[in-house]
């Protein structure tokens, strides 16, 4: 029988190592997105149209796996909680990053940059609900929900521009991020179902199908019929992230994750940073590179750029951290008897 995974408190102060290590390796990729496209002027090069299909499910994926114990504390105290650690240093950095008047242009579905940790509040928020009064129908709402959302981007420019107050509205609430809570609620499920979600990913069949589906999910080309992209975005993402997760759990026992692990440990902090630290300027000079037609070289150099970038982020947030008022406040850390909880 597999050995139960540790609770996770709502401070998070207990960590699965390799959980950690996969939230490491996924913010590693969000950088390598945003350099490819800030400061290499081509957010697909470097297969990043690949990664694309799995990044973002992954990080979903494992923040409603973290959440499901979670999820069952009292309410009051976990919203609380989340808003503090989500909500508040993602306004102060989108302060900082675009002071007002610009601040108030900033708040549309991609808040600047920071729409993730906005829309996982949301995700918080309405998994604790439907858990309580959706629960019978708690898959069909996540797919329905998801769908839903997808539809809305796709159609977006051609229905739903022009609707004044309740576009602007549907902007804040971040409606085309909630094609992800698909992701989020898998999360949940595999790890209620943990024992049973193993045995899935530890038979060869079950990975070869998954392997499988993921290769021609990233092969079909692109188009403009929502069913069609839908199906690509879940079953690549779904397919994807079981790869990934297969790959980190049975690779966790076997390698020395603790770099990956540390990253996983600071992902809030280094997604809040990296905007601040991306050299914007290269994207004057990779004009030859672009040129170059080779995925590998711009792989080799999106993802230095990427590890460097990363870099300064934990360095930046070890400094703030030794305040314990610039923790807090900045990265949600919470403090006991003067040391990190």
């Amino acid at each position: 029988m597999e050995q139960p995974l540790p609770q996770q408190s709502v401070s998070g102060s207990r960590r699965i190592g390799y959980i950690d290590a996969m939230r490491g390796f996924t913010m590693i990729l969000v950088v390598y997105s945003h350099v490819c496209n800030y400061c290499l002027g081509d957010k697909w090069m470097g297969w990043n149209d690949v990664f694309f299909l799995f990044r973002l499910p992954c990080f979903f994926f494992i923040s409603g796996w973290l959440f499901h114990d979670v999820a069952r504390r009292p309410v009051v105290a976990t919203v609380r909680h989340k808003f503090m650690v989500q909500i508040v240093p993602t306004v102060i950095f989108l302060l900082l990053l675009a002071p007002p008047p610009l601040f108030f242009s900033r708040l549309g579905a991609t808040k600047g940059g920071y729409w993730f940790t906005f829309a996982l509040f949301e995700f918080f928020l309405f998994y604790m609900f439907s858990e309580r009064r959706l629960r019978r129908w708690g898959a069909p709402v996540a797919l329905l929900v998801s769908l839903l959302a997808f539809c809305y981007d796709v159609y977006y420019n051609r229905y739903f521009r022009d609707m004044g107050l309740l576009t602007d509205v549907l902007g804040f609430l971040g409606l085309i991020t909630w094609r992800y809570y698909l992701f989020f609620f898998i999360g949940t499920r595999a790890r209620r179902h943990f024992d049973g979600f193993l045995r899935l990913v530890r038979q060869p069949v079950a990975m070869a199908v998954a392997v499988l589906v993921f290769t021609l999910m990233a092969a079909l080309p692109h188009g403009d019929q929502a069913l069609r992209e839908y199906l690509i975005f879940a079953l690549g993402g779904i397919s994807g992230l079981t790869v990934v997760f297969a790959f980190f759990r049975w690779a966790g026992a076997r390698m020395a994750w603790h770099p990956l692990q540390y990253v996983g440990r600071r992902t809030l902090d280094i997604y809040l940073l990296h905007y601040f630290v991306l050299p914007r300027f290269l994207v004057l000079y990779s004009g030859p590179l672009r040129a170059s037609g080779s995925r590998l070289l711009e792989f080799v150099v999106a993802l230095g750029l990427a590890l460097a970038v990363v870099g300064v982020c934990l360095a930046v947030s070890y400094v703030v951290r030794l305040s314990p008022f610039l923790g807090h406040y900045l990265f949600g850390v919470k403090y006991e008897g003067g040391r990190q909880a």
